[in-house]
Parts: C-alpha cells; structure tokens; sequence
C-alpha cells in the first residue's frame, strides 16, 4: 500500500470510528497512531516514538508531550494530541511552550482529524503562532497528500521540509486574507481597485457604493470562471465521447423521479438561505446521481449537492475553487441545519 493510499484508508477509518470516540486517549489509539504509522514510524518502539515524553517548562516540572518522534536519540517532531471535537485553537499555546524547549524542529497539533504542522521560520527556537502546514484528513488534496509524505520516515529531511515551509505558510495566510476579501471588501481592499475605475474623491457614500460593486465583480467573475471551465469540459466531453443514437439513449435511460426527501432537503436549504436570497431564485436542478440547489436556474451557481438517493447513507457535497466536492454525513434532513453557515458562503457568492 502506498503513502497515498494509507491516508485515504485512515480518512476513512474517521467517518466509521469518529462517533464512538468519547476520549482523547481513544481519538489517539483508533486515529492518530495510524497516522503515526502510516508515516513509518513504529508506535511501540520506544526508539521511534515516545509515548508522554517529559519536557520541563521552567519551574513546571514533569510537563508531558503526547508524542516525540525520535531520531539518532533526540526528538525531531513533537506532537500534541486532543480529542476528535476539541477546537485546536485554544490549544496551541500548550505546543508552543514544549516546542522552545526542545531540540524538535517539528510540531504537531492534532485531534486526530486536522493537523497542523509548525516549525519556527520567523524567530529561530520560537514556534511560529500559526502553521506553515494544515490538513484535514477528511478531505485532503494531493498537494497536502505529498507535502504530508515528506515527513515519512524514508524521506524525512529537514532542509527538504523548511525549503517549502515558508512558501507554504505564506500562501495559506494569503489565501485566507483573499477569501476575507472577496467575502467582506475591506475599504483599502475597495479602494485599491475603486481608484482604478473611479477620478473623484472616495468620501463615506462613494466607498459603500463601491463596496457593493467589488462584491459583485468578484461574484460576477467567479461565475464567469466557473461558467467557462464548465463549458470546456462539456465541449471536450463532446468531442471525445462517441455518439449513441438517440432512440437507444433514451430508452435505455431511467427516468428521473425528484423523491419527497429531496424535496425536504431543498425546502430545508430555501429557509437557511430566505434572508440572504430572494425566495424566488432559489432553484434546483435534480439528476439520477445527484439534486443540485441552485441560484436563478443555473448549475453554474450550485450551491450544493443533496445526495439522497439512499435514505441510509444521506450525504451533503459542497464544490471548492477547484471543482473538488466535498461530501458530509447527514443522520437526517435536519442536518442540514448544522451546514447553515457553509450553504450561505456558497450562495453569497451569487447575490
């Protein structure tokens, strides 16, 4: 089994086990030792990972750290564990302080579901406040897939991993800054392009004027974007596919029958999104695989995919910017509440 692969089977070793989970030290026998071990390192050798490592803190005697993965008997990696529904935000502080006081180039900070790497790029033996890396092995890109690989035991090298450290750390923190931006404009943010379009003087009533336009622009292009890689991929598929004729087609093809559930589930999406988007625009589109919500009728403005053809396995799919879905468990209809804020982000796009 490749590296690939062992990621995957533990992404889904987390939708099975998650649920039956109720403590920290279970969230790291059923999902982070996995990990561990998938990087190649072996959990019962004391040689390779130390389990409760000490690391005094000042005057904090007998301070323990979750894990310290060891090389040539000295640590290299640090790792912090908390339980599967722990916020990781308030826990950093506690990664920081072992950090400065070990030799460990590394630190993790994990619930067994995200993790996030930290090293010191900014003040050498200081831990960085923020991560140059974070992955959320439910979903994870190729890209974090092969950043990930490089702390394997077969190819751990520091020099390798900090060479793009700071590149990654640097365009996560922009990618966040551009996703605020595009979101909410900020007034320098609407005045950097606003100046560009508009000579006179940018008082209180021209900045909101123009605070709307960018919000539209940005909506407007990314539908333009979208639209187009769209269209690609249909006039592609039409050009390689061979053609069937038409009477075998449509016999062959089941019908498509809307069930209440999906009715359900839209009606559940219309009232989340009733003061952001007019009622009426809200749409949807429904296909034997799938029911798309819509905004004005177009599959160009998906907001998400309702995946209930099975009442057993009830699922919600939202696209990134790269067309890449991402699907969520449901228990019931009702679930969908839970994703509110998720289903207004992608709408807001199209307001």
């Amino acid at each position: 089994m490749d590296f690939k692969d062992s990621i995957k089977q533990i992404s889904e070793r987390i939708e099975k086990l998650c649920d039956n989970l109720q403590t920290e030290e279970a969230t790291k026998n059923a999902l982070i030792m996995p990990f561990l071990t998938a990087l190649g390192y072996d959990v019962f050798n004391p040689l390779e990972v130390v389990p409760e490592m000490t690391c005094d803190i000042g005057t904090k005697k007998g301070e323990k750290i979750d894990y310290a993965i060891m090389k040539d008997g000295e640590p290299i990696i640090l790792i912090e564990c908390k339980h599967w529904k722990e916020d990781l935000n308030l826990h950093d502080n506690q990664l920081l302080r072992y950090f400065n006081v070990s030799k460990a180039k590394f630190g993790v900070l994990t619930n067994g579901i995200v993790y996030r790497f930290y090293t010191d790029l900014e003040d050498k033996n200081k831990m960085d406040a923020k991560p140059f890396l974070e992955v959320d092995l439910r979903q994870p890109k190729d890209i974090q897939v092969e950043e990930l690989k490089k702390f394997h035991k077969s190819y751990f090298n520091v020099d390798a991993i900090l060479s793009t450290a700071s590149e990654l750390k640097y365009m996560g923190e922009l990618k966040a800054i551009i996703s605020q931006e595009f979101a909410n404009p900020s007034e320098d943010f609407v005045k950097l392009f606003g100046r560009q379009v508009y000579s006179g003087q940018f008082n209180k009533r021209v900045v909101e004027q123009f605070t709307l336009l960018t919000k539209r622009a940005i909506s407007s292009y990314i539908s333009d974007q979208i639209s187009d890689r769209l269209n690609a991929a249909m006039m592609k598929t039409e050009e390689t596919e061979d053609p069937k004729p038409v009477a075998e087609a449509v016999e062959d093809e089941p019908a498509i029958v809307t069930t209440p559930l999906e009715m359900e589930g839209f009606y559940v999406v219309k009232s989340i999104l009733r003061d952001l988007i007019p009622a009426d625009r809200i749409t949807f589109k429904d296909t034997r695989d799938y029911f798309r919500v819509t905004i004005d009728g177009k599959v160009t403005k998906g907001v998400c995919l309702l995946r209930f053809s099975n009442e057993d396995n009830l699922r919600v799919g939202f696209y990134d910017e790269n067309f890449k879905e991402t699907r969520y468990k449901l228990s019931s209809v009702d679930d969908l509440y839970q994703f509110a804020d998720k289903i207004k982000e992608a709408a807001s796009k199209y307001i």
